[in-house]
């Protein structure tokens, strides 16, 4: 008898989630119709008008991780006018806002805040109002999107089996935000998270991601090289930073080239290096070198990291100087790769072909920028993708991290509508498995 139940119950339950969704009484919505209909939402004049406002009134005002007190209040302020509940502050500036029934299950969809040490030279009507300071990574188009997609979930809420949670989140830009989020404990019930990055150089309507790795791992190092200064007429008197300092750059370089395999794509790069005040004749006592290092895995960069540490301090040694060698710090964590999930791939495949058609998805190549998405996909499955923001005006678009980087606003709705859709369509497929747990724990009761 109890079988029988447990059958009866799961029929139920897969009757009841086959039905059309509907986005109003009159006007039943399958699954497959819900993104163009939410593109549409997000194209209204009123409501792309809405979004380019709040992304040009972030722009005036960029803001260094941490610091985003002004972009945290204008979110709040814009969550409180559509009536969605939030948690602040979460990792300093960070907020975290829910729509839909409060009830498993939970995905998350995420926006960064934070804009960049960068003089904007780009000269327009709402040019960055602060010297020094500018979004050059699209972050303030992020929260626009964001916000948008939330105003077109608190709309359709009927839409939503489940919890749609948004991440406002601060310093990416180096700071490990994602990292602060996490640790904040206020993202546990979340099962899967979405991230979109806006792409300055793929053409506007296009979208473009992978599944697997998409994104390399990163961390920092920063050494000095202590030797002994002198006069440059009389070397031999000195011991001679420099030079141990150059034999250090060759060397690191090497490490790639002779000892990683060539088919596990890894990068060191020294960035930095200081030495002397200024004086032709001189020798310091020391030279401070600094630079990144990249990979796709956890363990070739344990591996890099390694290797950096005993190249430094055993080349030192050769030129009778010594080094001490430091990595990552709490402002600069180690960035683990982004590394997309092969479920939540389908999930957006599907909804952008449903959206605008399978010729606008772009499978693109891992790329070795690193981002702190990947905190988030430690602790659950996530998927990161691009959305074309290439501004058609520029016959040269310039790259992400440029004073001169550009987008094009018209792809605000394209992101609004993405995050909206990637969501309700996550809570759609799960919510049966979670229905199913549901009946079977019940029965088991």
């Amino acid at each position: 008898m109890a079988c029988w139940k447990l059958v009866l119950s799961i029929f139920f339950t897969l009757s009841y989630f086959s039905t059309p969704i509907c986005a109003n009484s009159s006007h039943p919505l399958q699954p497959s119709e819900i993104p163009k209909y939410f593109l549409g939402a997000a194209n209204k004049s009123d409501v792309f008008d809405w979004m380019v406002g709040i992304r040009r009134k972030i722009h005036e005002n960029p803001e260094l991780g941490f610091q985003e007190f002004e972009t945290s209040k204008l979110i709040r302020e814009e969550l409180d006018t559509m009536g969605i509940k939030y948690t602040y502050p979460v990792a300093v500036t960070g907020v975290i806002g829910f729509i839909g029934t409060g009830e498993p299950p939970f995905v998350g969809i995420r926006a960064d805040m934070d804009g960049l040490r960068v003089e904007e030279k780009v000269e327009w009507k709402h040019k960055s109002r602060k010297p020094g300071l500018m979004h050059a990574c699209g972050h303030d188009a992020h929260v626009a999107m964001l916000l948008g997609a939330a105003k077109i979930l608190q709309d359709n809420l009927h839409l939503l089996k489940g919890t749609v949670v948004l991440v406002f989140q601060p310093a990416e830009e180096g700071g490990g935000g994602a990292k602060k989020m996490m640790e904040a404990g206020v993202l546990k019930e979340v099962e899967a998270i979405f991230g979109i990055h806006s792409h300055g150089m793929l053409p506007m309507g296009e979208v473009a991601s992978r599944p697997g790795p998409i994104l390399a791992g990163s961390g920092q190092f920063h050494a000095v090289i202590n030797g002994k200064g002198g006069h440059a007429a009389i070397p031999q008197q000195a011991i001679d930073p420099i030079l141990a300092a150059s034999n250090v750059v060759v060397s690191l370089h090497q490490i790639i080239s002779r000892e990683a395999d060539p088919l596990d794509s890894q990068v060191i790069t020294v960035s930095q290096f200081h030495g002397g005040g200024g004086t032709f004749n001189v020798i310091p006592d020391s030279v401070t070198i600094a630079g990144t290092f990249r990979a796709f895995s956890m363990e070739s960069l344990q591996q890099i990291k390694q290797r950096i540490e005993q190249v430094i301090i055993g080349q030192a040694v050769v030129q009778r100087c010594n080094a001490t060698v430091s990595f990552e710090s709490e402002d600069k964590p180690f960035f683990p790769p982004v590394v997309n999930d092969e479920g939540l791939h389908k999930c957006f495949h599907k909804v952008a072909e449903d959206m605008f058609g399978v010729t606008r998805i772009k499978e693109m190549q891992p790329v070795m920028g690193s981002e702190d998405f990947s905190f988030y996909l430690e602790k659950m499955r996530g998927y990161f993708l691009f959305v074309g923001m290439k501004d058609p005006t520029l016959s040269k678009p310039f790259s992400a991290h440029s004073p001169y980087f550009r987008i094009d606003e018209n792809g605000l709705p394209l992101g609004a509508a993405l995050h909206a859709s990637l969501a309700v369509r996550y809570l759609v497929d799960h919510q049966k498995a979670h229905s199913l747990h549901s009946v079977v724990h019940h029965d088991e009761l």
